[in-house]
């Protein structure tokens, strides 16, 4: 399994590294954009990455389904490559240098192997489950700041959803924690992976699972928890209820506050 993986990260860089030049070769120019269902917005770029990572894993990896954000090729697999091409895609049609490419490789519902590529500052952030989290092969931890300490920062994107009061929550956290909404949650995860932020809240889409995937492993094996906004362990192969990301340390904080919105 352990050299399997290694092989599997390979890959995962090699479709970052494909994204990096659709997203940077467009990121200039004028972007055709479309909406979906829930109003997000949706570009050639992310349909093209999506598209590409199928036709890959259809010759690389032919036993195994893909989770895309933009599109899905399922068959009866226990691995399954997840991944949103484009997250922060809002920022992206902005030319809002705040952007990333997501994608883990998920057995059983678990991430095995994990990477995050930021085109605009040339970090690959990485993880193989139980060997540690990296960015540009420098081994990365979580900081260790307890919810109220000076310095302490937590990202909340407000998506309008009807599952958390979120300005409710929002005045109850800054009493505790600088808040920051920077427009990509999988961005922000890795900003808690590296240790500038201390905590994530993601109340979940209604394609959430591709948002967290990844960004779940890298946390977790920089010494970070993640669980969904109930406190609940959640299987990242299929939707899940949101996220609550952090260093760890007050995590149980976090998520006794966070109950006291969620309607």
């Amino acid at each position: 399994m352990i050299n399997m993986n290694k092989e599997y990260l390979k890959f995962a860089k090699q479709i970052a590294n494909y994204a990096d030049k659709v997203m940077m070769k467009n990121y200039e120019e004028s972007i055709n954009l479309d909406y979906k269902e829930d109003k997000t917005v949706v570009t050639l770029v992310d349909k093209t990455i999506n598209h590409y990572l199928i036709e890959q894993v259809k010759e690389k990896f032919p036993t195994h389904s893909v989770r895309g954000e933009e599109e899905s090729y399922i068959i009866d697999s226990d691995y399954v490559w997840v991944c949103d091409p484009l997250d922060g895609t809002g920022m992206y049609v902005n030319h809002i240098p705040v952007f990333v490419f997501s994608l883990a490789l998920v057995y059983k519902g678990e991430p095995i192997v994990g990477v995050i590529y930021n085109p605009n500052e040339k970090k690959m952030y990485t993880a193989i489950k139980g060997e540690g989290a990296y960015c540009n092969n420098r081994q990365i931890h979580v900081n260790n700041k307890n919810l109220g300490d000076l310095g302490y920062k937590t990202n909340f994107e407000i998506f309008n959803n009807d599952i958390i009061d979120e300005i409710s929550l929002i005045k109850e956290l800054k009493t505790y924690s600088k808040i920051s909404a920077i427009g990509s949650v999988a961005r922000s995860c890795m900003a808690v992976a590296s240790g500038d932020f201390s905590c994530d809240i993601f109340p979940g889409t209604s394609h959430g699972n591709c948002d967290i995937a990844a960004s779940y492993l890298i946390v977790t094996e920089a010494g970070g928890k993640v669980t969904n906004i109930y406190g609940e362990s959640q299987k990242y192969d299929r939707d899940i209820k949101g996220a609550v990301i952090s260093n760890g340390i007050s995590h149980s904080q976090i998520l006794d506050i966070v109950k006291k919105y969620t309607l």
